[in-house]
């Protein structure tokens, strides 16, 4: 019989969720009657397993297994509960004093999370894993593990709103993204920064933004025991305001003890029923709720604040502008994505377009980045506003505005940059680093150089490097990098920094760092440790390439710009793993960089055996290339005109070829090729069927030969034209001849600008090869030219410094046996305003000086 009776009781305890608690003194053989009729009324649900408990006392004594600190667990719980009746209804006046006196409850937090056997870590050493261990998911299966004493388990909702309630908590585990290897340590910071210290800029941000610095006091951990207790007992008859007075008492919780009742069955109560109240709810008390949230740190992913969202979504047009503002700030506290609800506001904020005042348009800002989205039809209002409000700006809006309109990708005018630029530049001085980053950020986005404030980082920047963070530092060398402005005062105090920084480095730091680095040319000899610090980095997160392979690519790219070329890291990124994975990625560019690495290695590595990638791949990405150069830089007027000129100069279409010398670097050069005497050899493919023995002089002499007419030429050309060793006396008169002042490159205007006539003489000088030109030392030999038409974004700003992709393009043509010959842009461009005539003096000058060098 007492074997019968331990079963029916394990059962018992098992089905009931109660949990035995350690550390508890009352002995449950010494219970009286009535304090078993009320362990009875407390489990209702199992009526006949408390009979049968309490028809069978006297054989408790014969049970050595039970604790004996269920009994008191269990009656000091309802003991709570009753005094809580005992204000309304106070229907068990006749309890018994002793049961006050006899009985007191101790409370351990460590109790509700222990396991048979063991232990786990304290909540201190699991706040890491708080947005885990809440209720993400709220599966029933999670109910039962992590609550196993609360006697509100069972409970289910009946009312009409049970489906969606199901289905907001009774979802199934989600699946699990991403393996152990994929999972990337978390980085201690280098440096915090508060991105919200506008918000201390004015008062009037109190009523649009929730001040996180201003926590509640915190709450004893007995009155949060009893709130939650109160709450178990309130159950069905709780009304709204009930619901949002526990929400607010228990968010001023410490926040060490937030994730104990996160994870309590009895919160987890209090949730459904505020969800069962949603529509009950005054605007106010939302409100109240929405910001109980934010303290109680309930994870982004949590599926009751979805139907939160979307009640505040019916709601939005009951909202003043100010509350629309704080909703969509307590959702970016929170953390979580509210698309709906910010629909709404956009859509609203047309109305308030003529009472928006500064704060609300900086708080406005921030959102619309944040969301990373800002409706188009509102850029034009916010530019207006934004001009409007300038002046009033402090430094930290003004850096908060800049990073608002670059996160979510918002273009002013350049009119609204510049003005915009130059206040911060008045202020930077002022300025916080972050601010200062800021504003750097949305000259990358805008592509738009300003002299001044650029020059105001170059004394800027390395007086603060030193106390910037990695990702402040990062952001500062991608901008020059975007903006193409090069200043080594920049780039060696960063450099000097970052090695120290490399632990706290992201993947996308290091890499982002050797991409700017490299295409500003900063050289592995000017700072040797920068370049060895940042390729170790790579190594230690190999892990994280396989979630980000864009990030390694572009680390490898930047590396190879200055002649770097990690062999363990290319081996990686050229695997047929990594290719298959960056290949399933939605990004165009991952198929080109590989391209561009893969080509870069074949020439600059020529003892390589590593990986490579297939023939097939190179073709597909080949091809695509060439129909976006075709469809682009080919219809360009330089480009058009310097092929013409060109095929007119060496006497035909066969003697010139546009074409991808090297496919891999993306553009096109116009292919020419020499022989030994300096005559034009065809090239190009298409037109062989054209006359092929016509020599370069008797295709050029013919149309030169008739022309006399006034041209100007260069120093250079004279200098050629007139060599003492080939012509004893001067051709031209000196006086004729005004020698052109040095030129910069927006002085191009002026090339050309002699008014020199071109005579026959000097025409047949220029025609036919000379014999002090250079030719090869194989006769057999042929001359490959690569002709370049340059852009000026191909240099660094105001710079003759190539830029970094330019630079190993023209590095690996020598490789591949080219010339390069470059019409630098400021002297072409100039060059299509003049004659035919003197655009193919001009070419014949370039080629040949080409062959002299």
């Amino acid at each position: 019989m007492d074997e019968i009776f331990k079963i029916i009781m394990s059962v018992y305890f098992t089905i009931s969720g109660l949990v035995l608690l350690e550390g508890l003194n009352v002995n449950l053989l010494h219970a009286s009657p009535r304090q078993y009729f009320y362990i009875f009324v407390l489990t209702s649900k199992r009526f006949m397993a408390a009979c049968v408990l309490c028809r069978l006392r006297p054989r408790l004594c014969d049970l050595s297994g039970l604790r004996n600190g269920f009994a008191h667990h269990v009656i000091g719980k309802f003991e709570i509960e009753l005094d809580e009746r005992d204000r309304r209804v106070d229907p068990l006046q006749h309890l018994d004093a002793s049961l006050h006196k006899d009985y007191k409850l101790h409370y351990s937090p460590s109790s509700y999370h222990h396991t048979s056997g063991k232990s786990f870590l304290s909540h201190s050493q699991n706040d890491v894993n708080d947005e885990e261990m809440c209720l993400t998911t709220l599966a029933p299966s999670f109910w039962q593990q992590s609550n196993r004493y609360s006697v509100s388990s069972s409970r289910h909702l009946s009312t009409s709103k049970n489906t969606l309630l199901d289905l907001a908590f009774n979802r199934g585990p989600e699946p699990k993204t991403l393996g152990p290897l994929l999972q990337r340590p978390p980085v201690s910071p280098d440096v915090k920064v508060d991105t919200r210290a506008f918000l201390k800029c004015r008062h009037d941000y109190s009523s649009t933004s929730f001040d996180l610095t201003q926590r509640p006091p915190p709450l004893a951990w007995e009155r949060v025991v009893q709130l939650l207790q109160r709450a178990s007992v309130l159950k069905g008859i709780m009304k709204p305001s009930d619901i949002c007075c526990f929400f607010v008492e228990l968010s001023h919780i410490d926040s060490e003890n937030v994730s104990l009742v996160k994870t309590d069955q009895r919160f987890i109560m209090l949730l459904r029923y505020s969800v069962e109240n949603l529509g009950f709810f005054s605007l106010g008390e939302l409100l109240d709720v929405l910001r109980s949230f934010v303290w109680l740190e309930m994870p982004q992913s949590h599926t009751v604040l979805g139907l939160y969202e979307a009640e505040l979504s019916r709601r939005a047009s009951e909202m003043t502008l100010d509350q629309l503002l704080l909703v969509a700030d307590l959702w970016r506290c929170i953390g979580r994505k509210v698309p709906q609800f910010l629909k709404h506001l956009y859509n609203l904020v047309h109305l308030y377009l003529g009472q928006i005042r500064l704060p609300e348009l900086v708080q406005l800002l921030y959102i619309m980045g944040e969301a990373r989205h800002c409706p188009k039809v509102l850029i034009q209002p916010i530019e207006q506003l934004l001009v409007r409000h300038l002046e009033q700006l402090n430094p930290e809006e003004v850096g908060t505005v800049c990073l608002g309109l670059f996160k979510s990708q918002t273009s002013l005018s350049e009119v609204a940059v510049n003005r915009l630029v130059d206040k911060a530049h008045s202020l930077v001085g002022d300025m916080s680093d972050f601010a200062m980053v800021n504003v750097l950020k949305y000259l990358r986005f805008s592509y738009l150089s300003h002299r001044k404030w650029m020059e105001a980082m170059a004394h800027e920047v390395p007086q603060r490097a030193h106390r910037m963070g990695v990702k402040g530092l990062m952001h500062v060398a991608l901008a020059c990098s975007a903006l193409h402005y090069r200043n080594d005062r920049i780039l060696m105090a960063i450099a000097e920094k970052i090695p120290s920084l490399v632990p706290h480095c992201r993947s996308k730091d290091c890499c982002k760092l050797l991409w700017a680095f490299g295409t500003l040319g900063f050289l592995p000899s000017q700072s040797p440790s920068f370049y060895q610090s940042l390729t170790e980095g790579l190594r230690e997160r190999k892990a994280e390439f396989l979630r980000y392979p864009e990030h390694l690519l572009t680390g490898l790219l930047g590396l190879a710009f200055v002649s770097q070329f990690p062999e363990d890291l290319i081996t990686l990124a050229l695997s047929p793993d990594f290719v298959n994975l960056a290949l399933k990625s939605t990004q165009l560019e991952l198929k080109k960089d590989l391209f561009t690495l893969d080509g870069a290695v074949a020439l600059e590595l020529p003892q390589w055996t590593g990986p490579r990638l297939s023939c097939e791949l190179r073709e597909e990405v080949k091809v695509m290339l060439w129909k976006f150069l075709q469809s682009d830089v080919c219809q360009k007027l330089e480009v058009k005109e310097a092929e013409t000129a060109l095929q007119e100069l060496l006497g035909g279409e066969e003697f010139v070829c546009t074409r991808m010398i090297l496919p891999h670097m993306r553009s096109i050069d116009l292919e020419v090729h020499l022989d030994s005497t300096g005559q034009a050899v065809p090239v190009n493919p298409e037109f062989q069927t054209a006359v092929q023995n016509s020599s370069f002089k008797s295709a050029s002499k013919q149309p030169w030969g008739r022309m006399n007419i006034g041209v100007g030429v260069t120093d250079d050309l004279i200098a050629q034209l007139t060599n003492a060793k080939n012509h004893p006396a001067p051709m031209i008169p000196p006086a004729e001849v005004q020698t052109p002042s040095v030129v910069e490159p927006d002085e191009g205007e002026r090339l050309f600008n002699t008014g020199l006539n071109l005579t026959s003489a000097i025409t047949e000088s220029i025609t036919a090869p000379s014999s002090h030109r250079s030719a090869p030392r194989d006769a057999n030999a042929i001359v490959k030219l690569a002709i370049q038409v340059s852009s000026r974004n191909h240099y660094c700003h105001q710079s003759q410094q190539l830029l970094g992709l330019h630079a190993m393009k023209r590095r690996q043509l020598r490789l591949a046996g080219y010339k390069v010959v470059e019409l630098c842009h400021y002297e072409w461009i100039s060059m299509l305003r003049k004659s035919r005539t003197e655009k193919m003096a001009y070419l014949h000058c370039k080629l040949y000086n080409s062959l002299e060098a």
